[in-house]
């Protein structure tokens, strides 16, 4: 494949980078930071037009897919922002632009070009991150559709900001049974939404549903296929949380002194941030390949599998590495790198961690063998 970035990937970064800037240098660089929801930055994301990208024609958007969406994941990850940029889109769009009912589409995505309309995915349920067989069950009506949800879901990402949730379930359990994509509204009668506790203070929630009546079904999405766009999407965020700490890291040992010399002279301090930027590097070119695989129709499962065990596995590893090169200075909560650190450590468990991560890597290779 070709890694070079489409003109209209360059400008829909540069554009993102000058918004989430502007935002940042007129609030302040630690603005929002104590809020859930950076509602000004979400505004002028939206008006800037880089929530509509993948949006079809008739709602404004530009149809452009998974690249031009991983594109503005990974701005915001550059700036650890505080909007609902991963749920939106992510876990909620690109998966809605699957479904082969155009009705559906518009109705579920009315209102996201504006910022009016925000989405999630319940993924994650107790000890089993996006599970292929979800313990959540629904039920059926006697014309065979899906008509209530009864389960658990953890990790939901701004569940109680989203207009709509979706919610991988099982047609009556089982590993056997089909696992189908269906879609609920927050305020539906039998679910409970609990929030919980996440590294960067963003909101999570446990999600509790007694016999919830599902308000739609997502045809043309299968929840492999939403797990696969939700792994993009936060690999695309720490894409460029990484490179954002790198960037941090190398200004700061290039500019600090120590016995008259640069920090970056040292050999020992060398060799260690030129394994954070292999990481970081590695991790970016993964996840391009994961997206164009998805862009294009293929199977990307190999290439998601690949970039979360790379995200799991060594993501923290270099966050740490910069951390230590920063000294005192890097645990300083008033100083960037804490953020970014945190808001890796949340992706890392919404993808389910390195362990499970390499199963399914390892699961895959052996199927394929």
């Amino acid at each position: 494949m070709d890694f070079t970035r489409s003109e209209a990937e360059i400008e829909v970064s540069e554009l993102a980078a000058r918004v989430l800037a502007a935002r940042s240098a007129g609030a302040g660089t630690d603005a929002g930071v104590s809020t859930d929801f950076d509602a000004g930055l979400w505004t002028d994301l939206a008006r800037a037009g880089l929530l509509s990208l993948a949006l079809p024609a008739v709602l404004g958007g530009e149809e452009l897919g998974v690249q031009a969406t991983a594109a503005v994941l990974t701005e915001v990850g550059r700036r650890a922002a505080r909007v609902p940029a991963l749920a939106t889109l992510a876990l909620g769009v690109l998966p809605v632009m699957r479904s082969v009912d155009p009705s559906l589409r518009h109705r579920l995505l009315a209102g996201v070009a504006t910022g009016d309309t925000v989405l999630t995915a319940a993924i994650r349920e107790p000890s089993d991150p996006m599970p292929m067989a979800p313990s959540t069950v629904a039920t059926l009506t006697g014309g065979g559709q899906p008509a209530t949800l009864t389960g658990v879901k953890t990790g939901v990402p701004y569940a109680a900001a989203a207009n709509w949730i979706l919610v991988p379930a099982s047609i009556g359990g089982g590993a056997s049974t089909p696992a189908v994509v269906a879609v609920i509204e927050p305020g539906a009668d039998g679910l409970s939404c609990q929030r919980t506790y996440s590294s960067s203070g963003l909101p999570e929630y446990t999600l509790r549903l007694a016999g919830t009546p599902v308000a739609h079904l997502l045809e043309g999405c299968a929840a492999d296929e939403l797990y696969r766009l939700a792994v993009a999407g936060a690999c695309a965020v720490a894409d460029g949380v990484l490179a954002a700490a790198l960037d941090l890291t190398t200004e700061h040992i290039r500019s600090r002194e120590q016995f008259g010399r640069p920090l970056a002279t040292f050999q020992a301090v060398a060799l260690q941030i030129a394994d954070v930027y292999a990481t970081a590097r590695t991790l970016h070119l993964a996840t391009v390949s994961a997206c164009w695989q998805l862009d294009t129709g293929r199977d990307a499962g190999r290439d998601t599998d690949v970039a979360a065990y790379w995200l799991a596995e060594f993501g923290p590893q270099a966050m740490r590495t910069c951390h230590h090169l920063h000294g005192g200075l890097g645990m300083d909560i008033s100083y960037p790198l804490p953020r970014y650190s945190a808001l890796l450590a949340d992706l890392v468990t919404l993808i389910g961690g390195a362990d499970d991560r390499l199963d399914r890597l390892g699961a895959r290779e052996a199927a394929d063998a």
